[in-house]
């Protein structure tokens, strides 16, 4: 392996938006570890898609929600890093790991608070946190958030609020990080066709015309239209590009 191969951290890799960004980093030539939460044998498929393109890649569990699990996390990060890939640090984090959940304000519960908090905030601060004592200097962290942090989409209360505060949050680390030379950017998709949330947007055909009908460019995204932005973010010709929301979405609800 050659020593000045690049090393990429995806939470929630297995499958979706996640899948789609650790199988673009691994065109640009960016090794992937990549984490799952309970999809083992989707994230190992992830893995040999991953290899037959000539990169390496390892997959480790990890629930992005419980910050308690973060040291064994770590242990064995630290452990894959020198067995996988004989080095003690990686580049580039994408905080992608997140659930959707339907949560009008008049009817969400607490336990739905506690858990979009936990997987979309309280996790990535502490999971960052955790992982920048061997992420690189010059490296590049990435924080997901969503359009629905600019625009309203009734019932998405909780989950757009806890990607506005990681929209803030993201500059805050630029400004923190950037001694190290570590740039931050937040990548805000639109509406996208996965498995996300049901694949509500994916098969509920209704609702994909309305949302490509909402969208300047006329059709309703796809994972692909994600996956390269980020890999593109991990590149040295975005190494200029900080504390910047991008939205990629098509142009929706301009």
């Amino acid at each position: 392996m050659s020593t000045n191969t690049k090393l990429a951290l995806v939470t929630g890799g297995s499958r979706g938006l996640g899948k789609n960004m650790a199988l673009h980093l691994a065109k640009k030539g960016i090794n992937v570890i990549l984490t799952y939460n309970s999809k083992q044998d989707e994230a190992q498929a992830v893995v040999a898609e991953i290899e037959q393109t000539g990169q390496r890649a390892a997959a480790l569990q990890l629930n992005t929600g419980d910050v308690k699990s973060f040291d064994g996390f770590f242990s064995q990060l630290t452990t894959v890093l020198n067995d996988t890939f004989g080095t003690d640090h990686f580049d580039f984090l994408i905080n992608n790991a997140g659930i959707a959940a339907h949560t009008p304000i008049g009817e969400t519960s607490e336990e739905d608070f506690d858990q979009l908090m936990n997987i979309h905030l309280k996790g990535v601060i502490f999971l960052t946190q955790k992982l920048l004592p061997i992420l690189a200097d010059d490296g590049r962290i990435i924080n997901i958030s969503t359009g629905l942090a600019r625009f309203t989409s009734p019932g998405y209360a909780v989950y757009a609020a806890m990607k506005g505060a990681i929209e803030t949050l993201t500059k805050y680390m630029a400004k923190e990080l950037g001694a190290r030379g570590i740039a931050v950017n937040v990548v805000a998709p639109g509406a996208i066709e996965t498995d996300f949330g049901g694949g509500f947007i994916r098969d509920n055909e209704q609702v994909n015309k309305h949302i490509a009908s909402m969208t300047a460019l006329g059709r309703v995204g796809l994972p692909d239209d994600i996956g390269g932005v980020v890999a593109f973010l991990c590149t040295d010709e975005a190494r200029w590009i900080n504390a910047q929301r991008i939205e990629v979405s098509g142009g929706m609800n301009l």
